[in-house]
């Protein structure tokens, strides 16, 4: 019985996949001699992602066709499966208990276990389920049988599946159709903006040179006037004056520009990959400021008092964020809707000297300010040439700082538009961002100036109004 089992041993392991480790499927071979199930091999080869070896020895057939079922090589294996199936029936015949030395006749359903006779006296199965095996084993095997048909389904269903995974419903070639598309949509918007701020331009020309036209009658005007008899010039002297206040009256207007928006679409969700979280350093607070608890705010205290006349760019009370950044993309936003006037933007403490004068180490702050300057609302930016009138207050402004590129912009972030960019910067030690909430203008309470959640959205913040203002 023992020879017989050893031969039976041998035959299995020549009729076994050596993928699955079951009695062969459809068994095919390839060039190099190894036999696999025609599913398993096939499986194998389209995970291999085109390497057609031998799952076995790695070996790559001279023929890259699928082999055809080896026929002799499955009848061998139904063979082998009766002689298995026999050999276990007369080897449970003779199966013993390992405790008792019986032979083993009764099958616990409870502890799936076989049993002798004297199993049942230890009154450890006593009040369990039980069965003769010759009625428990059918029963096994149509549960095995059960079972290995959901395995093969899934298998299928696996196989299947990775044929899909294999052909995406969206491949690699539609994304970059995609993002051909939305690039051609984004040339087309930056075509129409480009438009528009010419058709804008020219139309400031032409307004600057009617001005100019109007002051230029004024000049003739005035200059006759003046050689003229004193009766005769004290008759025009009321109609004169009034024409000449009239045309020096459109001056702002016609030299003053005012800042014009051109939203870029997606930018500003964008920007938002690089948001980081920045708190405010109270110890580099100025005593006109005040800091709140959560290091998120700052306020301008009752200690700063300044006039119109005072309204300036430059930041003379503020407060330095706690981080500083060398390297990488950094964006944060901050809600000034409270504030009448604000400073927002960058502190370095040293710069690479540049040969050009207007770019020298003694630049250490970029800023970006927002004043009031008698009826008309100003951004100005310190260093650079930016001032220019605003329809209105900005609610929020986003801040991004590429350090590398040595760039710093502004956003509207409500409008979606670009406010005003430095480039090239020349940072050679870390930057912290500034924030400044004023001047405050005299008699008026001013709110403070907060900075947004990472995580925030434009919200009922950005179109409070604004106190004193």
């Amino acid at each position: 019985m023992a020879a017989a089992r050893e031969k039976l041993q041998e035959l299995q392991r020549e009729i076994t996949c050596g993928v699955c480790q079951s009695y062969f499927s459809e068994p095919v071979t390839i060039g190099c001699g190894h036999s696999f199930c025609r599913a398993c091999l096939s499986l194998s080869w389209r995970a291999g992602a085109g390497a057609f070896s031998c799952p076995e020895c790695r070996q790559v057939p001279q023929v890259k066709e699928f082999p055809a079922v080896n026929r002799r090589l499955a009848q061998l294996t139904e063979v082998g499966k009766e002689l298995s199936g026999q050999l276990l029936q007369s080897a449970e015949g003779q199966s013993q208990c390992a405790t008792h030395k019986q032979v083993l006749k009764l099958f616990c359903e409870d502890d799936q276990t076989a049993l002798c006779v004297r199993c049942l006296q230890s009154s450890e199965h006593g009040a369990h389920m039980l069965s003769p095996v010759e009625e428990a084993a059918p029963k096994f095997r149509e549960k095995l049988q059960h079972v290995l048909s959901q395995v093969e389904k899934h298998f299928e269903e696996a196989a299947t599946r990775l044929d899909q995974e294999e052909r995406p419903a969206v491949d690699s070639r539609m994304i970059t159709l995609e993002y051909r598309r939305l690039h051609q949509f984004l040339m087309e918007e930056e075509s129409r903006c480009h438009e528009r701020i010419r058709q804008e331009q020219n139309a400031r020309q032409d307004m600057i040179c009617q001005y100019r036209k109007r002051l230029q009658t004024v000049v003739v005007d005035l200059q006759e006037a003046s050689h003229q008899a004193n009766v005769d010039l004290l008759q025009d002297a009321r109609q004169l004056l009034a024409r000449s206040e009239s045309v020096l009256s459109q001056r702002a207007e016609a030299l003053s520009p005012e800042m014009r928006e051109y939203p870029i679409p997606g930018m500003i969700e964008m920007l938002n990959r690089f948001r980081v979280d920045i708190t405010m350093d109270p110890k580099s607070a100025s005593p006109c400021v005040t800091v709140s608890e959560d290091l998120k705010s700052v306020k301008a205290g009752e200690g700063w008092k300044v006039g119109p006349e005072h309204a300036k760019c430059f930041p003379c009370h503020g407060v330095i964020a706690e981080q500083a950044f060398s390297s990488g993309r950094q964006y944060w936003e901050v809600d000034v809707s409270q504030l009448p006037q604000w400073v927002l933007g960058i502190y370095t403490s040293y710069l690479r000297r540049k040969r050009r004068r207007n770019v020298d180490s003694f630049n250490s702050v970029f800023l970006l300010c927002f004043f009031k300057k008698e009826d008309d609302y100003c951004l100005q930016t310190y260093p650079g040439s930016l001032m220019h009138r605003v329809k209105g207050p900005v609610p929020r402004v986003g801040v991004f700082l590429e350090y590398t590129a040595g760039t710093l912009a502004f956003y509207n972030v409500l409008q979606h538009s670009l406010i005003y960019s430095f480039q090239s910067i020349p940072f050679t030690a870390p930057v912290s961002p500034i924030f400044s909430p004023g001047p405050p203008l005299p008699g008026t309470k001013a709110g403070p100036m907060t900075l947004c959640p990472v995580d925030s959205h434009l919200g009922a913040c950005c179109y409070s109004s604004r106190e004193g203002s």
